[in-house]
């Protein structure tokens, strides 16, 4: 059987950073991992071809050549899926899609021959029926969630490492907590799963046999979601990375009260761990405890934040405006806390009711539900906000204004390198080239030298080791910056508008009375 994968493609995105991957000579920031652990649970024999739209167009020969187009991301990606199952159709190829979007929302995806719910873990059959035919239609996720010691090696063969920034690997799925708007917990469970450290520690032989050296992001929702599991796996972790001379700078995303685990934060900074991303989301407490996110109440965002930084994790987060608790004054104190937080990378978002959560159920009990929305929370919200609507896109539109203006984004980097202890790594292959390149388009043709410059400026006055840090986050702010000025704000605005205008009272057209009337 051949079998083509297709990952969709993403729009321009904060973590794309489209604007920068031209500065590293890469194509992606990150590759198809449920793709490539899909493909390790493929029928024996089945030939593949995995097309990466990030990387290379589909054309019809390609589609051509498969039996089956596999395809499958998330709701963001849903346009580009649609597009790929249209033009497998068209050449007569039988279409399957899976992931998150599919999982949450398969009613959207009729244009598929088959939407595949759920975890492949233990459906091997089900899924090589699904290819060939035997089984058509809806193919709903099992009620008993599988067990990640069933997890096959992830088919890093079929990628083109070159071409990525950073490569991936799951450890866990599903998060305890209760956030209301988070999906999360919908499609993996509140009891998280993690594989064994051998699984973990074969599939880095694999990546490190295939020759990657460099960045990679465990990929997990909440890597502390089962601690005592966490902290087997990292003194094994710790030690193959020091049998290989640290080849893996590592990432992750994590609750807030990892702060509050010295030893877990001890253990990861120790086998590598460099930066992680916390769902802060907002200063109010009001709103977090609306929200059901009380994980966030055990220790003051700020505290946590300058815990973090300096134990060595740089720290990334998310925020979010639109909570039904938000007002004017909300909104400036987002402001205040973004603009003396040490969080050079601070994703802003507006508020988005995803299928399937309890925010979404809550919403629908109360009639305030517009659309399904698309994963873009750029626009106006897919529910009817509590706040006046414009002027709450008018405020996320100045806060995101304000975020992403260089003055802005120089004072959160220099607020991480004043916390940041020394790091002892060294700098990678390809490093001396990207400094070179970075040099030339950002401090010598770039429209932003002033934030190069008093990047490099203040990473050598603190100690040498960081000047590829700053050469780093110049390279991100490039992106971060064109992309928030460019499209964020316009978009935003524009939406405020659309709802002004939406709150208008209709026009109507008074009788023409005549002169006997």
């Amino acid at each position: 059987m051949r079998v083509l994968l297709v990952h969709p493609a993403f729009p321009v995105t904060y973590w794309g950073f489209q604007h920068a991957l031209p500065i590293i000579d890469k194509r992606a920031t990150l590759p198809p991992l449920g793709l490539i652990t899909m493909a390790a649970h493929l029928p024996p024999g089945a030939e593949l071809r995995l097309v990466d739209l990030a990387l290379t167009p589909l054309d019809d020969a390609t589609v051509r050549w498969a039996e089956v187009v596999l395809v499958g991301g998330m709701r963001i990606q849903s346009p580009s899926m649609h597009a790929v199952i249209a033009q497998a159709r068209a050449l007569g190829r039988r279409t399957v899609v899976g992931g998150p979007a599919a999982t949450t929302s398969p009613q959207e995806f009729a244009d598929a021959d088959v939407v595949f719910q759920g975890e492949v873990e233990g459906r091997e059959d089900e899924l090589a029926q699904a290819l060939d035919g035997t089984l058509s239609g809806l193919r709903p996720a099992r009620e008993t969630r599988p067990e990640l010691a069933a997890t096959r090696l992830p088919r890093y063969d079929l990628l083109d490492l070159g071409a990525y920034c950073s490569m991936s690997v799951q450890y866990s799925r599903g998060c305890p907590f209760r956030c209301e708007f988070c999906d999360v917990i919908e499609i993996f469970g509140r009891v998280p799963r993690v594989k064994q450290p051998a699984q973990v520690l074969a599939e880095l032989d694999q990546l490190y046999a295939l020759g990657w050296r460099g960045t990679l992001f465990l990929v997990d929702d909440n890597f502390i979601g089962n601690r005592r599991e966490v902290a087997r796996l990292l003194p094994e972790l710790e030690a193959w990375q020091k049998q290989r001379g640290m080849p893996m700078s590592i990432y992750t995303e994590a609750s807030v009260d990892l702060a509050s685990e010295p030893e877990l934060l001890r253990g990861m900074v120790a086998a590598g761990f460099g930066a992680v991303f916390l769902g802060i989301e907002t200063p109010s407490e009001t709103a977090l405890r609306d929200a059901g996110k009380t994980q966030n109440l055990r220790l003051g965002p700020a505290q946590a934040v300058a815990i973090l930084a300096r134990a060595g994790l740089e720290v990334m987060s998310g925020f979010i405006v639109g909570f039904d608790s938000d007002d004017a004054a909300a909104l400036r104190a987002q402001r205040a806390f973004l603009a003396a937080a040490p969080i050079p990378l601070a994703m802003v978002g507006i508020l988005t009711a995803l299928p399937g959560t309890a925010l979404w159920k809550r919403l629908s009990r109360e009639g305030r539900l517009r659309t399904a929305g698309e994963g873009d929370t750029h626009v106006r919200p897919n529910f009817v906000p509590r706040m006046n609507e414009a002027e709450l896109l008018d405020g996320y539109a100045d806060l995101m204004t304000e975020v992403y203006c260089e003055d802005a984004y120089l004072k959160r980097c220099l607020a991480h390198l004043a916390l940041a202890p020394v790091p002892q790594g060294r700098v990678r292959a390809g490093g001396l080239r990207i400094g070179a390149r970075a040099l030339w388009r950002l401090g010598v043709r770039g429209r932003r030298r002033r934030l190069f410059f008093g990047l490099l400026a203040a990473s050598v006055q603190k100690s040498p080791a960081f000047i590829s840090w700053a050469i780093e986050k110049a390279i991100q702010g490039e992106h971060l910056i064109r992309y928030t000025l460019e499209d964020v704000v316009p978009r935003i605005r524009a939406a405020a508008v659309e709802a002004r205008a939406a709150q208008l009272p209709l026009p109507h057209t008074l009788p023409v009375l005549s002169e006997a009337g």
